[in-house]
């Protein structure tokens, strides 16, 4: 009977752990309808790594969820995350985005996010939010799907003439949106030789929140986080760094930023909490990176990965 007991007793805990695998990695017993919520929709790079999809995030608050760029994958993810309690993340009710610029890795899963939820009877536009060069890269995109709308909507199916439209908003640095829930502030990040690369600050009334998009070492990131409750942060492996190519080495260095700068640019903008996002790792581990980062900066930091939540 004892050993009976005790067999039971260890499936129990098994089936607990496996119901538990399958909840968001963190803010255990949440009310996602209430409060600010950071989900990691996307925490990969161009590498085509089947874990990770493209980089997006979404800020949830209050019910209502607010999306920072749209790599491949952002659509399904968020079907995923919705799976796991946070609603506002179903297909249907995705109606806002702002894109950091328009690098493919950031904006392939566009097409996806302007149609797929209006296939599923999303019946409001798109309202996105971004760079110069967005509302250009948008109506080619209703130009590709032409064909597409113009059979779901005259066919046999019955779907909505509104859902498939786009509501472009041209952004400058400031204040770019602001709600019953959110004021979200754009601020100028080096990136490249892009003309045009922002991060988002998202300020509730609970949390501040502030995502860097990509970008090198930027003052304009430690102005906008300043003791912010959450920096998102771009980030590459010193060690993997080592082992790239001069070229790759000199692209790199010029666009992104290596653990050691992040290190140092977290101890000056002091967050409560640090999250890894669209990281490189090059053969280094999720552990070895995060401790490339801490040798420089002694606060709370996350290696992210698709679907947790902070």
């Amino acid at each position: 009977m004892r050993n009976r007991t005790g067999a039971l007793a260890c499936l129990a805990l098994l089936l607990l752990a496996v119901a538990c695998s399958d909840r968001p990695a963190s803010r255990d017993g949440a009310d996602y309808n209430r409060g600010t919520h950071l989900v990691l929709l996307g925490t990969g790079t161009p590498n085509a790594d089947p874990e990770r999809s493209g980089a997006a995030v979404a800020v949830v608050v209050n019910g209502a969820a607010y999306l920072v760029d749209a790599g491949p994958g952002v659509v399904r993810r968020a079907a995923a995350a919705a799976n796991r309690g946070i609603t506002a993340l179903d297909v249907k009710r995705l109606e806002r985005v702002f894109i950091t610029h328009l690098h493919s890795d950031h904006t392939l899963g566009l097409p996806d996010l302007i149609f797929t939820p209006w296939v599923l009877e999303r019946e409001r536009p798109l309202e996105a939010y971004g760079p110069a060069g967005l509302a250009a890269m948008v109506d080619h995109l209703q130009v590709a799907y032409h064909a597409d709308v113009q059979r779901r909507i005259e066919g046999s199916q019955p779907q909505n003439s509104t859902g498939h439209h786009v509501n472009v908003h041209p952004i400058v640095t400031g204040e770019v949106y602001r709600d019953s829930n959110v004021t979200v502030t754009a601020f100028p990040v080096d990136h490249e030789e892009w003309s045009e690369a922002y991060g988002y600050r998202f300020e509730t009334a609970d949390r501040v929140i502030v995502v860097s998009g990509d970008a090198r070492p930027s003052e304009s990131v430690v102005d906008a986080c300043s003791g912010c409750d959450v920096l998102v942060h771009e980030v590459y492996s010193d060690a993997g760094f080592a082992r790239r190519s001069a070229e790759w080495q000199r692209y790199h260095a010029a666009a992104h930023t290596s653990a050691s700068e992040l290190g140092k640019l977290a101890a000056r903008a002091r967050p409560k909490l640090l999250v890894l996002y669209h990281q490189l790792f090059w053969g280094t581990d999720p552990e070895d990176l995060v401790a490339e980062v801490k040798q420089y900066f002694d606060g709370p930091i996350a290696s992210g990965n698709d679907l947790d939540v902070f």
